[in-house]
């Protein structure tokens, strides 16, 4: 049975360094080197939680905030 989770997520493009780091349950901020253009960012943000939490990225879905530092993320598991 698959159920849905929603994360904040705080996002700085154009970084020196990817990383992910646990704010508090259920908020990260995420660092990254892509560009906000084209939504570069958004997909680099996907993919560095699904490493980080060893979830694919398919199960990952931008519900709010596409072209914000902050976001809200459905995640499926």
């Amino acid at each position: 049975m698959e159920y849905m989770r929603l994360i904040k997520v705080k996002v700085t493009p154009d970084s020196r360094k990817d990383e992910v780091r646990l704010r508090k349950e259920g908020s990260f901020e995420v660092t990254t080197r892509a560009s906000a253009e084209r939504g570069e960012a958004n997909d680099a943000v996907i993919a560095l939680l699904g490493k980080e939490l060893g979830i694919p990225s398919e199960k990952f879905r931008i519900i709010k905030g596409h072209r914000s530092h902050s976001k809200i993320i459905e995640i499926w598991q």
